[in-house]
């Protein structure tokens, strides 16, 4: 099973519709700076949080965004 698949059928167990391309890769990067910011359990913990907020995936980036440390404060 792909990671299509996977959302498909997840998304229809749990029914709701599975993300599109466009909200796959912005979540992605969310995890990413996530698991960068902090620890990388901190990754699927803020898609969970951001899931049940009710903010779409760009407002979650965001967020993200504005509370990771710099790059080079890391």
């Amino acid at each position: 099973m792909d990671v299509s698949e996977f959302l498909a059928a997840f998304a229809a167990e749990i029914g709701t519709s599975a993300p599109d391309r466009h909200d796959i890769d912005v979540l992605l990067e969310l995890a990413g700076v996530a698991a960068h910011a902090s620890e990388r359990r901190a990754a699927p913990l803020a898609c969970w949080m951001g899931g049940v907020s009710g903010l779409s995936a760009d407002e979650l980036l965001a967020a993200a965004r504005r509370i990771a440390p710099a790059p080079d404060a890391a």
